[in-house]
């Protein structure tokens, strides 16, 4: 992906912003059906494959629906993902519940469901019991190989530093204290590193699950029936980077599959995932008008977002691509920081960014906010979150999730009506 460039053009979006006040969060239908269909079809190769959708990367119904079309699954890590699983009928096998430090009711729940539980801690096998009563007979464990995690271009993440997962000894403890207590079917899952661009990291991983499921046969008997190589795969946030190619990455873990597997006689496991970034980052922007300059000691364009709508640039220093709608093929000859109107110097979306000369009332899409953007927006400064709309296919637009106002804000006070103030 050499250019960033909206997926919405200026004549859709001032329509938009005629009936939607700013900022809201854009979605984008079309290129998330095709991005679903181009998953499913690279992975087309093994028959159990599935995609359980990280619900926490974009918790909105309507586009996980999208997603269920497609045969999609969910991947909860907390009571209120699942009970919105629930809600829109995602239920049984089709739901991942991978959490961590949690709490019993939350394993009630999940298990009422049907849901399969992804367990985090080998502790986590009495507590499991106590909770619902019983050990269900499919069990998935989550991994951590502790160092670090490496691919041909260097360190990817650190999972030694990590809180999530059991190690590899504990694996075979697990494996072996479950086994007694009569799981007849068991998983395992693994998350080493995060946003990889890179084509490798599926089949690295793939290799280093394959291996340690092989082993874990041997020398437990136990019967490994799917195998989560989570989620991970990142997308190109500044332009000039390459995105990463379903179909090389699914062609890489077949490889492995096929050299490390098929000759133990595990060619029947099922391959899942659980992408959130992947699956629907570069299809979501957030739109924000700019309404203040600043001219002192640096250049600042103030907009009608801040960090509460997104807050990845203050909390990471993440990148995202900013674009002035109508300006795409004007000179990048001014240098802004672009702030929101939090009372935090951190509230900032660009620092130092070489940009067209930006007026106020200018329109900015702001890029690949379609996942981890909202969803990680919160209420500082008394800030209330935006609306989330849906361009469909046919050109229609579609408010999926309304912007909250002050009596949402005040509604957790109950010892007192504040409108009457």
């Amino acid at each position: 992906m050499r250019n960033k460039k909206p997926f919405v053009t200026k004549e859709t979006l001032d329509k938009i912003i005629e009936k939607y006040e700013t900022p809201f969060y854009l979605y984008d239908e079309r290129g998330i059906r095709e991005n679903a269909k181009a998953v499913k079809e690279a992975f087309s190769w093994n028959k159990g494959f599935k995609e359980y959708f990280a619900v926490k990367a974009t918790p909105n119904p309507f586009i996980i629906k999208i997603l269920m079309e497609y045969g999609f699954g969910c991947d909860c890590s907390s009571l209120t993902e699942l009970m919105m699983a629930d809600a829109i009928g995602c239920r049984g096998e089709n739901v991942m519940f991978s959490s961590n430090a949690t709490p019993a009711k939350e394993y009630e729940y999940a298990h009422k469901m049907g849901a399969v539980i992804n367990l985090d801690d080998i502790t986590h096998i009495p507590f499991l019991e106590e909770a619902i009563g019983k050990i269900p007979e499919t069990i998935s464990l989550r991994y951590n190989p502790g160092g670090v995690f490496k691919i041909s271009n260097g360190i990817m993440d650190n999972p030694g530093d990590a809180k999530y997962g059991f190690t590899t000894e504990q694996m075979f403890e697990g494996f072996g204290i479950l086994k007694e207590k009569g799981v007849k079917n068991f998983g395992i899952h693994a998350f080493l590193a995060s946003n990889t661009v890179t084509n490798e990291y599926y089949p690295m991983l793939a290799r280093q699950l394959f291996q340690l499921a092989v082993e874990l046969k041997e020398r437990t008997s136990a019967h490994i029936s799917f195998i989560n190589l989570s989620g991970g795969v990142g997308i190109p946030y500044c332009p000039g980077e390459m995105a990463n190619d379903i179909f090389l990455i699914s062609e890489g873990v077949r490889k492995v599959y096929e050299e490390v597997l098929v000759p133990a006689g595990m060619g029947d496991v099922d391959i899942y995932a659980e992408m959130g970034r992947f699956m629907l980052g570069p299809y979501g922007c957030l739109v924000t008008k700019a309404i203040h300059e600043k001219h002192t000691h640096k250049e600042y364009i103030g907009c009608d977002a801040c960090a509460v709508n997104l807050m990845r640039p203050a909390m990471y220093g993440a990148y995202h691509h900013i674009t002035v709608m109508g300006k795409e093929d004007e000179p990048c000859d001014h240098k802004y920081d672009i702030t929101g109107s939090l009372c935090e110097n951190n509230d900032k979306f660009a620092i130092d960014r070489m940009m067209p000369k930006i007026d106020r009332g200018d329109v900015l899409v702001i890029h690949d906010t379609g996942a981890h953007g909202y969803a990680m927006g919160y209420n500082y400064n008394g800030k209330l979150k935006s609306a989330e709309l849906l361009l469909k296919e046919n050109g229609e637009v579609e408010m999926i999730r309304r912007a909250e106002t002050p009596k949402d804000y005040f509604s957790t006070f109950d010892c007192f009506d504040i409108f009457k103030m």
